[in-house]
């Protein structure tokens, strides 16, 4: 009797041409998609398109410069992405313009926040 090891693909380098994403997986095989599946690669230039990361045992490609991840299964599976559209764009935008806001509150000092008029924890205890 035999026993079948199932192993998940995993991508052990990549390379990005003109026209393609060509990864190559740890079992020999080489995938190959349209570069247009990646607005963010197809928009890069050829510096940002060479510097990519494995990420975790294989299980996609990170490329820092441009922000953009592409998994061995989305590759497979045949998943392209979707350039965002203007709305989703300002969606965006004003989300992280929110946080933005956010984090600059929190690193506001106590002495501000006594300016502001909101109170303060009394630290010292009566006995």
């Amino acid at each position: 009797m035999s026993t079948a090891i199932l192993t998940e693909p995993r991508i052990v380098t990549v390379r990005v041409t003109d026209d393609a994403i060509i990864a190559h997986l740890a079992d020999g095989r080489v995938v190959s998609v349209p570069l247009e599946w990646s607005w963010r690669l197809k928009d890069a230039t050829a510096e940002q398109r060479a510097h990519w990361e494995i990420i975790g045992d294989g299980q996609g490609v990170h490329w820092p410069d441009v922000d953009e991840d592409i998994s061995v299964d989305g590759m497979l599976r045949g998943v392209p992405a979707k350039r965002p559209s203007q709305k989703e764009k300002r969606i965006l935008l004003d989300a992280s313009s929110l946080i933005d806001a956010d984090h600059r509150k929190l690193r506001r000092s106590p002495r501000r926040r006594r300016r502001m008029g909101r109170p303060q924890p009394n630290l010292k205890s009566k006995i």
